[in-house]
């Protein structure tokens, strides 16, 4: 129960959070974890970026109706700004939280 609180605080702060949906059994997530370390040089301390396992956390993944992993959700303000499932580049995921949290 903790964690939703602090999960809940989080995306409910100024400070952007994308949050990446993932299984350790999902070969496209496993793509994701070089493309979000690329991303976080990128955008530094400007977006909080925090990773989901949906079997750990199953009640999360049918909060925000998560059908498929990777599935990255950009949350600001406890609004979600942006979502997308699949594999996505460091650079669209820069152009994405830059057009969106202006």
């Amino acid at each position: 129960m903790q964690n939703n609180k602090i999960f809940q605080e989080l995306i409910e702060g100024e400070t952007p959070v994308l949050v990446d949906f993932s299984a350790e059994w999902c070969g496209p997530c496993k793509m994701m974890a070089p493309i979000l370390k690329e991303l976080k040089v990128e955008v530094k301390e400007s977006v909080k970026i925090i990773k989901i396992d949906v079997d750990k956390s199953p009640q999360a993944a049918s909060v925000y109706q998560v059908q498929g992993v990777p599935t990255l959700i950009l949350f600001q303000k406890g609004q979600i700004l942006w979502r997308k499932s699949g594999v996505t580049s460091a650079k669209e995921l820069v152009k994405v939280i830059t057009e969106k949290t202006k």
